[in-house]
């Protein structure tokens, strides 16, 4: 069983930059999505970033294209989250997520396994 364990969440300000690290142990198949998603309070988990483990395309939710980098060491088994230009509204716990499950899926509920989430609050 994989277990999936998110690091890097801090405070920090409007406009600054962080950089997210999931570390899944157990076996990293290729057929494997990974992804990130996130969920502020009072609110759903909402779809963020996400990559495969045999490939290299990315995609993202609107609300961060641009601005965050989604990537990927396999010799690792870590994948990245590289957030720029943060805003009060990226402020949430965010969670490393992995399913095997077509390149392009989104919906929280497709992805099996999760980590416990890092908080990362940015302060306007």
């Amino acid at each position: 069983q994989v277990q999936l364990v998110e690091s890097g969440g801090r405070l920090v300000q409007s406009g600054g930059s962080l950089r997210l690290s999931c570390v899944a142990s157990g076996r990293a198949f290729n057929s494997y999505i990974m992804a990130w998603f996130r969920q502020a309070p009072g609110k759903e988990r909402e779809f963020v970033a996400a990559i495969s483990w045999g490939g290299d395309l990315p995609y993202y939710a609107d609300s961060v294209k641009g601005r965050f980098t989604i990537s990927k060491d396999n010799a690792k088994n870590t994948v990245y989250l590289q957030m720029n230009s943060l805003k009060p509204e990226d402020t949430a716990v965010y969670y490393c997520a992995r399913a095997r499950t077509p390149w392009g899926t989104k919906a929280s509920a497709d992805f099996g396994s999760w980590g416990q989430g890092t908080q990362v609050t940015v302060s306007s």
